[in-house]
């Protein structure tokens, strides 16, 4: 990891198109301002995980829905006549 001294106005350059400003000092926190394109994502780290856990949790299926959807599936294709 690359650290780096900056004082309210400076700025640091990402590649060339990323440009990190501090804004503001106040007590134990800064104002970063980010100038990137739009088509960067810009995310604090404990969003991205938040983010990152809800999909984990949305993908996962409940067991009793995986079972009656297997249950469905096996009536529907039982109930259907193959085609050839």
């Amino acid at each position: 990891m690359l650290v780096l001294t900056r004082r309210v106005g400076e700025r640091v350059l990402v590649g060339d198109d990323i440009e990190l400003v501090v804004v503001e000092v106040k007590g134990d926190s800064i104002r970063l301002g980010i100038q990137a394109p739009r088509s960067t994502s810009i995310l604090r780290a404990e969003v991205a995980t938040a983010v990152a856990n809800e999909n984990a949790s949305a993908a996962v299926a409940p067991p009793e829905v995986e079972k009656s959807l297997l249950e469905a599936l096996s009536r529907h294709a039982a109930a259907s006549p193959v085609q050839k």
